[in-house]
Order: C-alpha cells, then structure tokens, then sequence
C-alpha cells in the first residue's frame, strides 16, 4: 500500500519537478547576494568597532601625556618654589652641624687629654671657647677653621711636653726587674733609654684578684673607684688600672659613661660582659694560684671560677719571650704617654708603667726587662700605680683594678 501510494506521489509530482529546478536555479544566486551582503555589512560593523577602539586608545594616550606633562611642570614649579629650596638649605645645615659637632667633640676629648699632661692649657681653652662661639653664629667655616687650628696646636703641644721629658739624674739604670716591691728604673733598649715604675710579687705568696665597681655588665652611669679605694677595700699592696672604659667627662661618651666591653672576672666570681662577641677576639690574662696564663684571644678562654681572676686588654706586648706589639697605625696608641701593663716571669709577677712611650715602645722596654709575657692595660688620664702609696696618678676614677694581695 505505501509503494503504490508513493509511486502515486511521484506519477503526481512528475510534472511539477522541471518547475522546482528552474525555481531552485533562480533563488540559489539570491541567497549568494544575501550571504555576501550580510558579510560585507558584518565586515563593515567591526571596521567601525575597530577604527572606535583605536581613536579611544589614542585619545587615553593623549590625555596621559598631558597628564604627565602638567605633573613634570608641577614638579619643576615645586623646585623653584621657597618652600624646596628652604627644605634644601635646612639639610645643608644640618649637615654642617653635625660635622662641625663632631670635630669639637674630637678636639675637646684631645684637650682633655693634653689637661692630663700639662697645666698650662689657656690659649687651648680660649681657641676651643672661640669655636664655641662660632658654632653658635652659625658659622660653620670659621667654627671648622678654628678647631682644625686648636687639633694642631694641641699636638704640637703634646710632642713638645714629650720632646722636654726628661728621665731624673737620680734614677738607677737597670733592666733587672726588682726581686720584690716597688722600683723606679732606667731601662735600656734597643729602641733607646727609658724610665719605668715597676712592681714585682712573688706569686707563690700572692694573690691575684680583679675587683670591680660593679658586680655586672653595666652600660651607662657605670659605678667607678679610684685605685686607692680598690686597695684599701681588698687590704691589697699593690695595684694598677685596669681595662679601657668611657670615661664619663668625654662627650662622645654620653650614653655610655663609665663603662667598659672587654670579658672580666672578679674577685666575687663575676664574669662581666661575658656575652659580648665583639671584644671575645681580644687578648686576656688569667691569674690563677701561683701562676699566670696569657691567651691571644678572650674566646679562647672558658667561665671557670676556680681561678682568683681573670681581664681581657690588648694589645698583647710580649709573648713566649719576644715582642708581640710594633704598631697598628690607632693614633692614641701610636702618640707618646705614660704606658701601663702587667707581666710574668716564671712565678714572678708584675705591674708597672713605662714612662714617655707609644705602646709599641712600651712593648720594646717591657722586653728589655726579661719579662715574658706582658698585655697592656688602659693610659692616658686612666694611669695609675699603687705600691705603698701613688706611684703613677692618682689618675681619674676607674671601673676595675688589677691587685696584688697577701695569701
């Protein structure tokens, strides 16, 4: 049944299909013109989209140029405003302040140390008055000018006061250390004649101590004694300065008065500034029963307190028998002055201060004496020696001493 009825269809449709070719061949070029119109149009629409986003971009690019160049102008118009230029002047200023601040301080810690040597400081005083008074004016130049003059008066000063030593007619010459007790000598070496103030003690029947103001690590407004105090509360007969310290009237020690870096063990078993890696690469003595021990470095050294005492200084002067110390180029060290240390000989110690010296000239007499092993203590206004009574000083008050007590 649906053959025939499809077969029917056709026989029906057979005379309508040459009409739907010759339709078909009319509408196919239509629908070509439709398609390319709609292609062309969609072409045409993104142009426009494209040609839009372009004028938009370059319209941005524009306005950020102007923008950049009003801030360029404004910040040009800033620079020449007062304002910046006054802020400019200001740092300058600042600037002269604090180097011309930090020569006086330099120049005032020189004059004091001049004040421990001489009396006569007048004209130094009046020059470092009259940079004062600069300074106050605002006149950095002149203020500067003044205190490069005062730095090289003062120096011309302390090597004339050192050139007009003189070694007393009535000190004995010898470089045999004294067996016992205090003497004051003229050694003998091969860098010339010079005058010490020595101490010697037998150590089989003395006792070494450390003793301190301060039973801790203190970094400001430290308690500090003079020497004759350390003595006379130990019952010692013998002592000496110990450690560099701050000392209090030096500005540049304003918030660190009195105080002290290197590792230190006193009499009560105290160690001090025993967590301060900085100095543990400074050389130290240790002073045990009958003995001496000297270390090139404080690291090398533990927190034994079965010892009487131990200190840290430097520079090692003498070690093993030879000369340890020729210089380093520091310009206190390197200036002549009244040169503490402590020593050992075998069993035999001592204390004492070599006169008129740099350092490494204090390591060259110290030599000269036989004694083996010496480290350097604190000079300067610092300088003092016990033996009976004030030998050397009484010198300024100090944080820690180094002495000799009866068993």
């Amino acid at each position: 049944m649906m053959t025939y009825g499809f077969s029917a269809t056709l026989k029906d449709m057979s005379p309508k299909l040459p009409r739907l070719s010759r339709m078909r061949s009319k509408l196919l070029p239509s629908v070509f013109i439709v398609i390319f119109i709609g292609a062309i149009s969609f072409l045409i629409y993104h142009k426009f989209q494209l040609e839009t986003t372009i004028k938009s971009l370059t319209l941005n690019i524009t306005t950020l140029d102007k923008q950049l160049s009003d801030q360029s102008k404004k910040l040009i118009d800033l620079k020449s405003q007062d304002q910046y230029k006054i802020n400019k002047e200001l740092e300058a200023t600042i600037k002269k302040i604090e180097t011309t601040y930090l020569q006086s301080v330099k120049s005032y810690e020189k004059l004091l140390d001049l004040k421990n040597i001489s009396k006569k400081t007048e004209k130094f005083d009046s020059l470092f008055a009259d940079s004062l008074t600069l300074l106050s004016k605002r006149n950095y130049a002149s203020a500067e000018a003044t205190l490069q003059i005062l730095n090289k008066q003062i120096d011309e000063e302390t090597i004339k006061i050192s050139s007009t030593f003189q070694i007393p007619a009535n000190a004995p010459q010898s470089n045999t250390p004294p067996g016992s007790g205090y003497s004051r000598q003229v050694v003998s070496s091969d860098i010339g004649e010079f005058l010490v103030g020595i101490v010697s003690a037998d150590m089989n029947s003395t006792r070494i101590v450390v003793d301190s103001a301060s039973d801790s690590d203190c970094k400001n407004d430290c308690p500090v004694l003079s020497l004759e105090d350390y003595i006379s509360r130990n019952g010692a007969f013998a002592g000496i300065n110990g450690s560099y310290f701050c000392p209090a009237d030096y500005p540049s020690c304003s918030d660190k008065k009195n105080s002290f870096d290197t590792l230190l063990m006193n009499k009560n078993k105290k160690y001090i500034n025993s967590d301060n890696n900085i100095y543990s690469t400074v050389p130290a003595v240790i002073f045990q029963n009958g003995s001496m021990r000297f270390v090139g470095r404080s690291l090398e050294w533990g927190r034994d307190t079965s010892i009487d005492g131990m200190i840290a200084m430097q520079p090692l002067l003498v070690s093993g028998g030879n000369v340890a110390f020729n210089g380093d180029g520091e310009p206190k060290r390197g200036s002549k002055g009244n040169r503490s240390f402590v020593g050992s000989k075998g069993n035999i110690a001592y204390i004492g201060v070599v006169f008129n010296a740099t350092v490494a000239e204090a390591a060259h007499v110290i030599h000269a004496l036989g004694i083996e092993n010496a480290l350097n203590l604190d000079s300067g206004g610092s300088t003092a020696l016990w033996s009976g009574g004030y030998k050397v000083g009484p010198g300024r008050n100090i944080p820690n001493a180094i002495l000799f007590v009866n068993k």
